[in-house]
């Protein structure tokens, strides 16, 4: 993998810890299969996530809550929901931005991390099956089935893993923000931050904590809930 196995600082997951986020990312979400099961599908697929570009910038709010809060309080300014503002405020007055943030790498089209290990986690035991549509020397677009197994073992995990909760109410979050738009649409709203548009190819994209707790603070006195110091 080159320069993209470089993390930042020693930060960084196993293959183990990212092929569980990408199982309750994908099981969080893929879209239902209704009907006959397309073709070329597995057998046992219950739902599909379409696209390695939304798996990846989906990924990356799941994976750096300060971003993933900067834009709650931009869907605040923009739509008024109070809970927006409150749920900015859980992440960003915890430590979660510190102790939860795992980067991601600048690539030609946004961030970016190699997926082929974990995904080969999942595809072992048959819980996750990708499938690529397009050419043989081109692929046009990646498909993530979810398989029965695949639904199940997320349940498990969680049962299992108290602590994991936590991915699953992100991973639900981030969906929730995403609000059922493609890839190609949360990129250009990634790329509006500006650490995220300069970052060098190759190199981590770098946090907005500070400036997202900014955000806050001034939202907060805007509503009337916080003080100016």
């Amino acid at each position: 993998m080159g320069d993209f196995a470089t993390v930042a600082a020693g930060r960084t997951t196993s293959v183990y810890q990212d092929a569980v986020r990408l199982l309750l990312l994908i099981n969080a979400a893929a879209e239902d299969l209704s009907g006959p099961i397309p073709e070329g599908a597995p057998a046992n697929a219950v739902a599909v996530l379409r696209s390695q570009v939304l798996l990846q910038k989906l990924d990356f709010w799941l994976r750096n809550p300060d971003y993933l809060a900067d834009e709650l309080i931009s869907r605040f300014e923009r739509d008024g929901n109070a809970d927006d503002l409150d749920l900015a405020r859980q992440i960003l007055e915890s430590e979660e931005p510190e102790v939860r943030s795992y980067q991601m790498l600048r690539h030609l089209f946004g961030a970016y991390e190699p997926l082929d290990e974990a995904l080969a986690v999942l595809r072992t035991p048959g819980l996750v099956v990708r499938r690529r549509q397009g050419k043989a020397a081109h692929t046009s677009q990646h498909d993530y089935y979810l398989t029965a197994a695949g639904r199940s073992a997320a349940r498990a995990i969680v049962e299992t893993v108290p602590d994991l909760a936590y991915y699953v109410e992100r991973a639900r979050l981030v969906v929730d923000l995403a609000g059922g738009r493609r890839g190609s649409a949360l990129r250009d709203i990634q790329y509006l931050q500006v650490e995220y548009a300069d970052a060098a190819l190759g190199t981590h994209i770098a946090g907005i904590a500070d400036r997202a707790r900014s955000r806050l603070k001034d939202a907060l006195v805007s509503t009337g809930h916080g003080e100016q110091q």
